[in-house]
């Protein structure tokens, strides 16, 4: 294996966090932010790019980096490395609630594509990068845009998913639509397209978007119930405007009742 084999143990129900074995010289990468805990005599570098082209010089790093740029990711990541003897442990946490899905890439050709928020970690020798969409439609229409990361090699991976998780064993030929928020991830034989909603009303009055992301097996995918954006938003949405009042969404008249009220001027 050219990837570090790591032992995990996931804990909690829905604001889980995934706990690491590392054994010396052992060594996992993540995202910062992401850290939790951690046992005395783990030591914390922050690296230029995943740490996957060390042995390809400073060009290779360079690159490496540059594909995480590309993605709307920092430059940098974190290596976590046990540089004593005995086994240690460390410990990274879930954003916000949803779950922890462990990816075990050698099951899935060495290669497992993922929305850019959704990796946390992963043992040192796995290359997080860029898989680039060949359609223009899928590019431009899809939410995620043209890029979304990918993870390779031969050795564990750990991504996060909001709310509850979803995997769909798709045969050849058989579609899934799904929202393009909700996508976690799928393996590299699924085929990814956009698909528009069709229909005035459902355009106009529908509420649900434009578009659908279209899955085509034959593959895994991995659905999430709550997108980070739609938790934000409906955040945003439940917020008091500025002056200290609220939406009014409680109320039947809501906006038009502040109105009719005097609350709000012209």
């Amino acid at each position: 294996m050219n990837a570090h084999e790591i032992d995990y143990q996931i804990f909690g129900e829905e604001m889980q966090y995934v706990e690491l074995e590392l054994d010396p010289r052992e060594a996992v990468i993540a995202e910062a932010g992401n850290f939790m805990m951690m046992d005395d005599g783990i030591r914390m570098d922050t690296i230029f790019g995943d740490g996957s082209k060390e042995n390809e010089g400073f060009l290779g790093k360079v690159l490496g980096a540059g594909k995480r740029l590309l993605t709307g990711e920092s430059l940098f990541m974190t290596i976590f490395s046990n540089e004593i003897q005995g086994k240690k442990r460390i410990s990274f946490a879930s954003p916000y609630p949803g779950k922890i899905i462990p990816i075990d890439l050698t099951r899935f050709g060495n290669k497992f594509i993922c929305q850019k928020d959704a990796f946390l970690c992963a043992a040192k020798g796995v290359a997080v990068g860029i898989e680039f969409s060949k359609k223009l439609g899928r590019g431009f229409f899809g939410g995620e845009g043209f890029i979304m990361q990918k993870l390779e090699g031969d050795g564990m991976a750990f991504v996060h998913a909001g709310g509850t998780m979803a995997r769909k064993e798709l045969s050849p030929g058989e579609k899934l639509k799904i929202d393009t928020g909700c996508i976690i991830g799928f393996t590299q034989d699924i085929n990814y397209d956009i698909e528009f909603v069709g229909g005035i009303k459902n355009t106009i009055f529908g509420g649900e978007g434009l578009f659908f992301a279209t899955l085509t097996g034959p593959g895994t995918v991995y659905v999430q119930s709550l997108p980070f954006s739609r938790l934000a938003n409906r955040i945003l949405q439940a917020a008091p405007q500025a002056g200290g009042k609220d939406k009014g969404e409680g109320s039947i008249l809501g906006g038009l009742g502040d109105v009719i009220g005097g609350d709000r001027r012209f």
